[in-house]
């Protein structure tokens, strides 16, 4: 329980003295998030930065700049999505995320072709929203939906999380069948 309380009330302070209410209410959703994760707080703090870091030195390659890239870090796990130019801007920006600090693993799964359009983007965003809520009607016990992370491009869904088989299996076939989903890929991790 003390490890738990320390860090949720140095979140909440920093936001406070801070005078942010931003950082209160993202520090507090962030808090809620890692209460329910099985990756330890210190590890979900750090795929947060591996995300942040990871885009900053993306956006700071203008060879990059016309390209779409979305980094998504589970367990350390990096997962790159998003569309890009050719194979040579695909692999540089795999490049860029492997140096980051603390990566441990990228899967790079950026398209090449054009740039996903506002629409394309919308039904991402929807079909994301529509899993999210799915997965709370799995019925496994001890299995929380807060511990799957979803990534939508183009009707491809990335999963990634840190589950028990039967979980992942679950998770998979649900997904599956969810009207305008093309394909699934499992990042997950089993322990």
């Amino acid at each position: 329980m003390h490890k738990i309380i320390l860090p949720i009330i140095t979140i909440l302070l920093s936001g406070i003295l801070q005078g942010c209410a931003g950082v209160m209410v993202g520090g507090a959703a962030a808090t809620a998030t890692a209460l329910h994760d099985r990756r330890t707080l210190g590890v979900f703090v750090e795929d947060q930065t591996i995300e942040f870091k990871a885009a900053e030195a993306i956006a700071g390659d203008p060879n990059l700049e016309n390209s779409r890239i979305n980094i998504t870090s589970y367990n350390m796990v990096a997962l790159i999505t998003g569309q890009t130019g050719n194979q040579a801007l695909k692999t540089r920006a795999e490049q860029h995320v492997a140096q980051v600090d603390r990566v441990r693993r990228v899967v790079n799964e950026l398209e090449i072709g054009s740039t996903a359009s506002l629409g394309e983007r919308t039904q991402n965003a929807a079909l994301v929203a529509e899993i999210k809520f799915k997965l709370t009607m799995i019925d496994i016990p001890d299995f929380d939906p807060l511990r799957v992370k979803v990534v939508a491009e183009r009707g491809n869904i990335y999963l990634m999380g840190l589950l028990t088989q039967a979980e992942g299996d679950a998770v998979t076939d649900l997904v599956r069948q969810i009207s305008g989903v093309r394909h699934v890929i499992k990042v997950f991790e089993y322990y």
